[in-house]
């Protein structure tokens, strides 16, 4: 089976139902939760995909603040030589777009909170994972910071309103998303209960904010499951062509 390493930079963010989805597709998963000191690999060999997911951390921290991101970066860094196909979710996607170049600042809107809608980008259409997705898929958002200038030469794959970098790829099979599809109603209700400055900044009252995030989930499941099993069909393809690196 192909095997895709899961880097999980904080408990706060677990794989969840997206990992749930991606092990449904067919993918062995590899999953290394650094906030519990597990190490991560020196290199991707033996990998045939990488999947990072968020946290509370910044991407802009150094080594000294946040020294669990130093692999990370490494990591993600070798996925953009290789093309491996990769997913970096939220703070994953600001990390993948330092390491390819970009820049990541904390929001000039603010922090971005709670469920919303991304939409497509032209380029979004012929891309294998993101074609099939509807014009304005739900998402959910929790970020305080922002990708404030992609990688140079990455596409740019689905935008908002308030920060125009939601989704981008990096080659042919790098790719970033700033918004969550892992979730579930308990764990936004975990982040709304540890992030007050996050919450003030949503238009919405706490409870409503989560009523709002428990009943999205639905939508999110049946739009971004099959999302994830095109993916996986990306590692999949990757350990059929030439092994595992």
């Amino acid at each position: 089976m192909a095997r895709l390493l899961v880097v999980v930079p904080s408990e706060t963010d677990p794989p969840a139902r997206l990992g749930g989805w991606l092990a449904d597709a067919g993918l062995t998963l590899d999953e290394r939760h650094l906030g519990l000191g597990e190490a991560l690999p020196e290199s991707l060999d033996g990998h045939d995909g990488l999947l990072v997911l968020g946290g509370p951390q910044s991407a802009t921290d150094d080594e000294a603040t946040s020294p669990e991101l130093v692999g990370v970066r490494a990591l993600l860094r070798e996925a953009i030589v290789a093309d491996l196909p990769t997913l970096a979710v939220c703070l994953g996607a600001q990390v993948l777009a330092e390491a390819g170049g970009g820049a990541v600042r904390v929001g000039a809107e603010g922090p971005e909170v709670g469920p919303t809608l991304v939409a497509k980008r032209d380029a979004a259409y012929a891309d294998p994972v993101f074609g099939p997705l509807p014009l304005a898929p739900d998402v959910l958002q929790w970020h305080h910071d922002e990708i404030a200038t992609l990688p140079p030469g990455a596409t740019l794959l689905a935008s908002n309103p308030h920060y125009p970098h939601q989704a981008f790829r990096v080659g042919e099979a790098v790719y970033g998303i700033q918004f969550h599809i892992e979730t579930t109603p308990e764990l936004v209700r975990s982040w709304a209960a540890a992030d007050p400055v996050g919450v003030a900044a949503a238009p919405v009252d706490v409870e409503t904010l989560c009523a709002r995030s428990d009943a999205v989930h639905d939508d999110l499941a049946e739009t971004w499951a099959p999302f994830a099993t095109r993916f996986a069909e990306l590692v999949r393809a990757r350990a059929a062509g030439g092994g595992s690196r």
